[in-house]
């Protein structure tokens, strides 16, 4: 009786030792979550830099429509290169056709690639892909350096090129946002150069992701 009782003493001992275990990693966690800011797209160091003019292009869509790309509009624009075969490209239209709505006030999505016709007219049916231009052009991703997929260049009002980068999440597509409204090449320069704390852009984030379930509402 005696053994059986300092067994369940000793039991109850390492559960309890578990659970302040446990409380302490999450707390760690939670610290650490506070501290590590959110990476950001990755900006490769080839073609335009931000801050310089894009090239201009005018080219035709798939439905032959007149499109032009580096040029003064009424809105910004984001350039996002993609491949029928990328599976990435595939799993980010939807969050694409979510941020066209959500950010149609400012900004104005343009889809391109290169290849062969059929192929992408196909691509395009299949993924729904009506609200966008979409370009077919091997010079217009030559003349922005394009080497990997998916990539996507932020372009302002005037053409200039204010952000861009390797995506691969719908965080790393807002990034490219977030660097536009603070001014800066990409996040990770805000990140490296920044003197305020990095909570600073986790706020910024939260409002926009506030803003844009207020709109889905």
């Amino acid at each position: 009786m005696g053994a059986l009782v300092i067994s369940n003493v000793l039991l109850w001992a390492v559960i309890v030792a578990l659970v302040i275990v446990v409380l302490a990693l999450s707390r760690q966690i939670g610290v650490l979550y506070e501290r590590v800011a959110p990476m950001g797209a990755l900006t490769m160091d080839k073609g335009p830099e931000v801050g310089d003019a894009a090239p201009t292009f005018e080219l035709n869509d798939l439905l032959g429509r007149p499109q032009t790309i580096g040029m003064p509009s009424p809105h910004s624009q984001l350039l996002f290169f993609l491949s029928p075969t990328c599976p990435v490209c595939k799993k980010l239209m939807p969050i694409l056709r979510s941020i066209a709505s959500t950010e149609k006030s400012w900004l104005r999505v343009v889809l391109a690639s290169d290849g062969e016709m059929p192929e992408h007219l196909a691509f395009y049916k299949q993924a729904n892909l009506d609200p966008f231009p979409y370009i077919l052009s091997t010079s217009l991703g030559m003349s922005f350096h394009i080497s990997k997929l998916p990539y996507a260049v932020l372009m302002d009002e005037n053409g200039v090129i204010r952000a861009k980068g390797l995506i691969n999440s719908r965080e790393q597509l807002e990034s490219l946002f977030t660097a536009k409204e603070l001014g800066v090449a990409s996040m990770q320069d805000y990140l490296r150069h920044a003197e305020t704390n990095p909570a600073e852009l986790n706020e910024l984030n939260i409002s926009r992701k506030e803003k844009n379930n207020a709109l889905v509402g």
